[in-house]
């Protein structure tokens, strides 16, 4: 299933252990002019391959199926792919939600409402935007936020990779993306999405929020001035 003809249409691979799920969204993603399925997967080690075989815009992935949702989210993150996660699950629960974030996803739609959310959701995130489900979001913002303005959602450990939490920490020092890409044994271009999804985790928008951010949670030792733009 590996169409290697090229175009503008956003490219998915469908990660679901249940074929007949894996059709219906097909048949559903087929149908709309700028979306092509390239590849599908019934296990998260099958959807790990297969996103960095073809390198998909998006993947759509089940939290439930075998090898691990959230693993799979993890190690394509890991791996510094250009594929936004799409998770699509069964669970309506909040406290699903912030895991799926701290793995590295880009969005979360429940199976019950895919028919009407799937759609503006795989967009969402194929412009490297988040997109959660409207009935949890308010409740997920509200106590993150929360937790960030009491100094509690600090623990980098928790919410960025390693390789997210040396990029942050890189960039906090003032290396641009080619001096840290050195440092790193990466390519400027790994080093620039590893930055953006780190910032895109902590709700952060600019350099200077990153390192007053970076020193607030023990990134940075040196306290003179360095949280200047």
């Amino acid at each position: 299933m590996t169409d290697t003809h090229t175009d503008h249409r956003t490219t998915i691979v469908l990660a679901d252990d249940h074929g007949i799920v894996r059709a219906g969204l097909r048949a559903l993603l087929e149908a709309q002019a700028d979306l092509r399925v390239i590849g599908e997967a019934g296990d998260g080690p099958q959807a790990i391959t297969l996103a960095s075989e073809l390198r998909p815009n998006v993947l759509i992935a089940d939290l439930s199926m075998p090898g691990g949702g959230l693993q799979t989210i993890k190690a394509i993150a890991d791996l510094g792919l250009p594929t936004r996660v799409l998770v699509l699950t069964v669970h309506a629960e909040e406290r699903y939600l912030l895991p799926v974030l701290r793995s590295g996803g880009s969005g979360y739609v429940r199976k019950s409402s895919a028919h009407t959310d799937l759609l503006t959701a795989i967009r969402t995130v194929a412009r490297g935007e988040v997109f959660l489900d409207p009935a949890a979001t308010k409740t997920l913002l509200e106590g993150y936020l929360g937790r960030v303005r009491a100094g509690d959602e600090l623990d980098l450990g928790e919410v960025l990779s390693e390789r997210e939490r040396e990029v942050v920490r890189l960039t906090a020092e003032g290396y641009t993306a080619l001096q840290a890409a050195e440092q790193l044994s990466l390519s400027p271009k790994t080093v620039e999405t590893y930055r953006h999804r780190a910032m895109e985790k902590l709700g952060l928008t600019n350099r200077a929020e990153l390192v007053r951010y970076a020193l607030r949670a023990g990134l940075l030792v040196q306290e003179d001035g360095e949280d200047s733009p």
